[in-house]
């Protein structure tokens, strides 16, 4: 794989490359002060200026500050959705950037600051051919992706009803993949993640004195790789299930043997199907170490993200797109699910469509080791921005033009 992808120009990256600089400074501009959840005002003032002055109905609900901007073309057609998100995620950044957040513990270290600027000045490109156009677009602006439901909250104040779309697009940037390439995959392409919370309660006491207690801690510790024989044994390996305890906390001091212990982690999984075998094996395996050994296990598993499944022609007409627009080499199909979740997935339940990643691999390193999503050092290729652009363009043309045909 080549560490950039050659992308022919076209004239909606020509349009894109255009508005470059004002691009990047949105990005930056958000950037710098990162919010968290959903609630993001100071990002969606930002969002709006830059769609002032444009041919556009905004609609708001009451749950979130996302926004959708309607875009009507001049006749009548198809109803495309095309998707940015706008909360950052709640950590240190430790970058060198001249444009580094403002906020103490705050980060956009997940890229939707980059998200949502491609997407403001793709509706601003898209507006400018409006009379070209044959039906609606859709353009989402999405806070509380990280973790709270902001899409399946929008979606409940209605703002994605009138009109409904027909087909749902989304872009990721993807910093550990070759500058410019796409890529994306249909059927299950990003996993459920669930939380997983389990109690342990014994019997507490003097260190000491470990017969006289019933020791929750090493209870807790056999738990976890129960767990893990538990995958790797009554899992499909061919329909993949994660689960990692990620903290276990428990004591006060170093003498003093604790009442309980408490494990908090996550569980992913690809399918519906398997989501439930891991949760039903989870519950019976906490439960019955710990009754083993003459302790209590009380388990709660949250229900976080389901499975994000990418519709197969939307994919087709992602790649179509693409290809048209920058060459069948700047397209690469995924060959296995990510285990990240994404909650763009709830609205692929409801409406056929695709996230697409978009590799953003900083100039002048190898893809292979460069910081990815979620790292407090994480940067990115900002010439890159230009080819999101203007893919969000060449999608929505070419599904309002073809559809799924």
């Amino acid at each position: 794989m080549n560490k950039h992808v050659s992308i022919a120009s076209g004239d909606w990256l020509a349009g894109a490359e255009a508005l470059q600089g004002e691009t990047i400074a949105l990005r930056r501009a958000i950037h710098e002060e990162p919010e968290l959840g959903l609630h993001t005002p100071r990002t969606m003032e930002k969002v709006k200026a830059a769609l002032a002055g444009l041919p556009l109905e905004l609609k708001e609900g009451p749950s979130t500050t996302g926004l959708v901007a309607i875009l009507r073309g001049a006749k009548p057609g198809r109803t495309v959705l095309l998707r940015g998100d706008m909360d950052a995620l709640p950590m240190p950044e430790d970058t060198d950037l001249s444009f580094k957040s403002k906020i103490a513990g705050a980060m956009h270290a997940c890229g939707h600051d980059t998200h949502t600027a491609m997407l403001a000045s793709a509706a601003k490109l898209l507006c400018a051919k409006r009379d070209h156009l044959a039906g609606n677009v859709l353009f989402m602006f999405q806070p509380g992706e990280e973790g709270w439901h902001g899409a399946k909250f929008m979606m409940n104040d209605g703002l994605l009803d009138d009109p409904a779309p027909d087909a749902a697009f989304a872009l990721h940037i993807m910093p550990n993949a070759p500058a410019g390439l796409f890529t994306a995959k249909a059927g299950p392409m990003m996993a459920s993640s669930d939380t997983i919370n389990i109690r342990v309660r014994g019997k507490g006491g003097h260190a000491s004195m470990p017969h006289d207690t019933v020791d929750p801690i090493p209870v807790a510790c056999e738990i976890v790789t129960a767990l893990q024989s538990f995958v790797t044994r009554r899992i499909n390996a061919f329909d993949p299930a994660v689960i990692t305890i990620a903290k276990i906390e428990a004591g006060s001091t170093s003498n003093v043997i604790p009442e309980a212990a408490y494990l908090l982690g996550t569980v992913r999984t690809v399918s519906e199907a398997t989501r439930t075998i891991a949760h039903e094996g989870i519950e019976r395996v906490a439960k019955h170490v710990a009754e083993a050994h003459l302790c209590e296990a009380e388990v709660d598993i949250v229900h976080g993200f389901p499975v994000t499944v990418c519709d197969a022609r939307a994919v087709s007409v992602a790649q179509r797109a693409i290809g048209a627009g920058f060459g069948e080499a700047a397209w690469r199909t995924m060959p296995a699910p990510i285990m990240g979740a994404e909650d763009f997935s709830y609205v692929l339940q409801k409406t056929p469509g695709v996230m697409v990643f978009l590799g953003v691999c900083p100039e002048g390193q190898d893809w292979r080791g460069a910081c990815p999503c979620h790292s407090n050092k994480m940067v990115l290729n900002e010439d890159m921005m230009a080819r999101g652009v203007a893919a969000h363009c060449l999608i929505a043309e070419h599904f309002l033009e073809s559809g799924f045909d």
